[in-house]
């Protein structure tokens, strides 16, 4: 993860080498060398995902010549990738973005003991079928209580992810499977994020976001939480607290976007997920993924 972007760019080097002195840690080498099930540790991920998105940016602005405010309309990032986005803004810096994460990663990992939550993918839903599932799969039918089971991802094209209870997200599941869903599915997380179980992680937050700089963007975040332009500091750190624990809102944040006139989505670090969700929610806009030298390369090159 990264290795080609760090040998081949002394700024990518600086990137994940001031990550490094800011964590204490060599994350640059677990993320070039492993072992994954290190690496995927949630106190690992969500810093060396952003770190790797942040070097990519910084690539793509030297060797093209700009600065991200100078091209771009607006940003935006699923779950941590917020921060990410928030960083390359110039909302926080590159150290307060590490520290975050891994303050966040800890929190979500620890707001819940192992075992008690899960997340499932349902594919082939709408957001308001599966928040109907959920509706009816968060009684226990035997004790009659009521368990945690919300819908955590709307990331659109019929994909939604749900998180809670593991007992509840199981029968979500199966009612899902009754219902002739295409596809409902248990996922390999260590951890229910972005529902109700989460509200320790949140608080954490809450604390970690009120002693952290935050400045004023200098190119709008479409927020997870509320599908809608962010600038003023004070209310990206109320949002930033509250996306621990709400709904990733990626259908309808692609849909504003383009409602503002984005016609074009660069994806900006490991993987092409949210590329393939942009190709489904936004079949017209170009989208393209940007993790490696070729990629940059191919963007830089889209630019012109």
């Amino acid at each position: 993860m990264g290795r080609d972007l760090a040998a081949a760019f002394p700024i990518a080097r600086e990137v994940f080498g001031a990550v490094d002195e800011t964590l204490k840690q060599h994350l640059s080498r677990l993320m070039f060398e492993g072992p994954p099930e290190e690496l995927t540790l949630t106190a690992n991920a969500q810093p060396a995902l952003m770190a790797h998105s942040l070097a990519v940016l910084r690539v793509l602005e030297s060797e093209g010549g700009f600065r991200l405010a100078d091209r771009v309309a607006l940003v935006a990032g699923h779950s941590l990738g917020e921060y990410a986005a928030l960083c390359a803004a110039g909302a926080f810096d590159l150290a307060t973005a590490a520290r975050l994460l891994r303050m966040r990663g800890d929190a979500m990992q620890n707001a819940v003991a192992p075992g008690v939550g899960a997340m499932a993918a349902l594919l082939g839903v709408e957001m308001a079928q599966a928040m109907a599932i959920c509706e009816r799969a968060a009684r226990d039918p035997e004790t009659e209580q009521l368990e945690v089971v919300e819908a955590a991802n709307d990331n659109g094209g019929g994909q939604v992810v749900i998180s809670g209870h593991r007992t509840a997200v199981e029968r979500a599941v199966e009612i899902a499977k009754a219902d002739g869903v295409k596809r409902a599915m248990i996922l390999p997380v260590s951890a229910p994020f972005h529902c109700a179980l989460m509200a320790p992680a949140a608080d954490v937050m809450r604390q970690a976001l009120g002693e952290a700089t935050i400045l004023a963007p200098l190119v709008p975040v479409v927020a997870n939480v509320t599908a809608a332009k962010a600038i003023e500091p004070a209310e990206i750190r109320d949002l930033l607290v509250r996306q621990v624990t709400a709904t990733v809102r990626w259908r309808e944040s692609v849909a504003a976007m383009v409602a503002m006139g984005c016609d074009r989505f660069i994806e900006i670090g490991t993987g092409r997920v949210l590329t393939g969700l942009a190709k489904r929610n936004a079949p017209e806009a170009q989208a393209m993924a940007c993790g490696t030298p070729a990629d940059i390369e191919a963007v830089l090159r889209s630019l012109t």
